[in-house]
């Protein structure tokens, strides 16, 4: 866990950044094209879909300390990009809606943390 201080601004500006890091340093183009269904050439899709969305799990799991929010990311990471695979939205509303989840987490953090929002 390492935000033991932080207030609710920092971590999900850290959050934020940790997506970034799963979403395109730690993502090979493969595991970009291949987690969509019907793109998958070596593995089947939801083997890359559900290995990109426990990078994001453990992301969570490693800045807030709490595994089920680890799992929640990941469940959830996993619906919004199969979403984005099947084209019911792009790239930006795909972004957003991973960017809200980690004000959601935040958010479930200060209710049962009482942790201060600046």
């Amino acid at each position: 866990m390492i935000f033991a201080s932080a207030s609710a601004l920092g971590l999900v500006l850290t959050l934020w950044m940790g997506h970034f890091l799963g979403d395109y340093a730690f993502q090979s183009d493969r595991m970009a094209v291949e987690k969509c269904p019907g793109c998958d050439q070596t593995l089947p899709w939801y083997w890359w879909l559900g290995a990109h969305a426990a990078i994001h799990g453990f992301i969570v799991t490693f800045i807030t300390g709490l595994p089920l929010l680890g799992l929640a990311e990941w469940a959830v990471h996993s619906l919004i990009d199969f979403c984005k695979c099947r084209r019911i939205y792009g790239l930006a509303t795909d972004q957003c809606l991973h960017l809200f989840c980690k004000v959601l987490w935040v958010l479930v953090i200060i209710k049962s943390l009482d942790l201060p929002l600046i």
